[in-house]
């Protein structure tokens, strides 16, 4: 089996699909990519048994076969190497050599016959989306997921199909995310869970990608594929939380107010803060709302004012964890921000202060017992 392929092409295409092999492979075969020549189409496999994913390249060719080939050690030579053809040639014992215009360079794979199958989706509900449209969702919750594993069904995106709308829904019992994608053709309604890694790994993919994704699912898997990508994973066999009934439907007081300067006011006042809790307190009165923070262990303390608009005669404080609330509003593209409140010890919503007729997001944040520590 032989072939001729630029360094660039190949190496880019395999990075697009590295990310799968786990840093402790369970099995050394996993450590491997899978190359399947198919004349002029060189397709490239990497799985972790939980997660595939499957690129292509063009090469020059007329020869068909497979042959596993050892992740590292291939797409560090590539690195390394100039832009320039190379040609692969596989012998029937699985050596492989690698020909460049100064050098020759020798790896044995191994058999094509030991690589794991790559996983089908068998009668599946499809979907067809915006490769923007689901990047941005992604983007929008992935980082309120739960790394609790205790906790299984949190440690994944849950996508919730319903007429017309995907609702995308993220949290990790601190905070809570709902990315609302409308005008989407929903066959029928349906529901699964999303691991952190796949979404990652779809994430990269897709960043900078304007063509349509196609979503396949049934009850074990899910199949994303755009352009020649395609990405399949197990999804996780567990129950969402109800997650509608931690959502508060009455919340009196609201807070307009500009997100950047709130965000960057969040980030230095929680310099001074706590560094077991990381509390800050905001405390609204009239137009105006003030940070706070303070340390007692250290007699550290930092105090900020901004001009808000609030709708509520009575001032009112609540805290929060800096790092939680922080995060929330890196992951909003609004200028302004609307935070809807009731009592201290009552979840706040955070909504952008404008939003399109094809999007809706809603984020949760639980607040903190105010304390002097």
């Amino acid at each position: 089996m032989k072939f001729t392929v630029s360094t660039s092409d190949l190496l880019k295409q395999l990075q697009a699909i590295q990310g799968v092999i786990a840093s402790n492979s369970v099995l050394p075969i996993l450590d491997n990519f899978l190359f399947e020549l198919n004349n002029n189409t060189l397709t490239l496999s990497a799985t972790d048994l939980h997660i595939s994913m499957t690129n292509s390249v063009q090469v020059a060719s007329t020869d068909t076969g497979k042959i596993a080939v050892p992740s590292k050690i291939l797409t560090d030579t590539l690195k390394a190497l100039p832009e320039q053809p190379l040609v692969f040639n596989f012998d029937d014992q699985n050596a492989i050599e690698i020909n460049s215009a100064s050098g020759t360079y020798k790896l044995m794979g191994e058999g094509a016959a030991d690589f794991p199958r790559i996983p089908t989706v068998e009668q599946g509900t499809k979907v067809t989306l915006g490769a923007d449209v689901l990047f941005e969702a992604i983007t929008s919750t992935i980082f309120a997921v739960s790394t609790d594993e205790i906790r299984l069904a949190m440690t994944g995106v849950f996508f919730e199909l319903e007429d017309n709308a995907i609702n995308f829904v993220a949290t990790d019992a601190h905070r809570l995310v709902k990315h609302t994608q409308k005008n989407i053709a929903v066959p029928h309604p349906g529901a699964f869970i999303v691991p952190r890694k796949a979404l990652n790994l779809l994430k990269n993919a897709l960043s900078g990608v304007n063509d349509e994704v196609h979503l396949e699912f049934n009850k074990s898997n899910a199949f994303f594929s755009v352009n020649n990508l395609s990405l399949i994973c197990r999804l996780i066999d567990q129950k969402f939380p109800d997650y509608g009934a931690v959502i508060p439907k009455q919340n009196d007081k609201q807070l307009v107010i500009n997100r950047s300067d709130l965000l960057s006011a969040i980030k230095r006042i929680s310099i001074f803060s706590n560094k077991v809790t990381h509390q800050v307190r905001l405390k609204i009165d009239s137009d105006q709302v003030t940070i706070t923070a303070e340390d007692m262990d250290f007699s550290n303390s930092g105090t900020e004012t901004l001009k808000c608009e609030y709708n509520h005669a009575e001032p009112f404080e609540i805290a929060f964890n800096a790092r939680f609330i922080a995060e929330m509003l890196s992951n909003v593209n609004s200028e302004q921000i609307l935070v809807d409140l009731s009592l201290p010890n009552r979840p706040a919503l955070i909504f952008p202060s404008q939003q399109n007729d094809n999007q809706a997001l809603l984020m949760l944040v639980m607040p903190m017992m105010i304390s002097n520590n």
